[in-house]
């Protein structure tokens, strides 16, 4: 992927106003051959405090894993960010052009009884409306292992339910 025309795009994606408050996202992860494998549910409490920005993530997969996640990211420069978080090795670095942010990082990947450490390769793109996507490729040894899609959007904290929503072959239920 590439920046293409994003360069000049409004809205400007500023991911220290982006992501200060609640936000939520819903995303699927498909193999190397296009066949989903997983989805999930991540609740995002953003707090900016004009030099990092805190990132509580709240996963929820469709096998009903829970998965926490921190961030701390750093603006180190007009375009550019660097961040750190749980199961990143080193640091994760980001470049803003327009209405896109590159974020790239290695992530220390539980598979099976194994860990494997991977790269993820993220394109975020802001809409309008607050709507944000994100596409990220996932790869080892420059082989490709799949695609996660994301989709963000701003909730304000009166529309959000205290929990995600079930996935649709989930009853309300189980």
């Amino acid at each position: 992927m590439t920046a293409g025309n994003a360069a000049g795009a409004a809205p400007c994606f500023l991911i220290e106003e982006y992501f200060a408050g609640k936000t939520r996202a819903w995303g699927i992860f498909q193999d190397r051959f296009g066949k989903l494998r997983r989805q999930f549910v991540v609740d995002i409490e953003g707090f900016w405090d004009g030099e990092t920005l805190t990132l509580a993530e709240d996963f929820l997969y469709d096998d009903g894993q829970r998965e926490r996640r921190t961030w701390h990211i750093r603006k180190t420069g007009a375009q550019r960010y660097d961040g750190i978080a749980d199961s990143v090795v080193g640091s994760a670095e980001g470049r803003r052009r327009g209405s896109m942010l590159n974020w790239r990082y290695r992530f220390a990947l539980k598979v099976g009884a194994t860990t494997w450490t991977v790269h993820f390769d993220d394109w975020m793109f802001l809409q309008g409306d607050g709507v944000m996507i994100n596409r990220a490729k996932v790869t080892k040894f420059g082989i490709k292992l799949g695609e996660i899609t994301i989709a963000f959007t701003k909730f304000p904290a009166t529309a959000r339910s205290a929990t995600p929503t079930p996935f649709p072959h989930e009853s309300a239920a189980s």
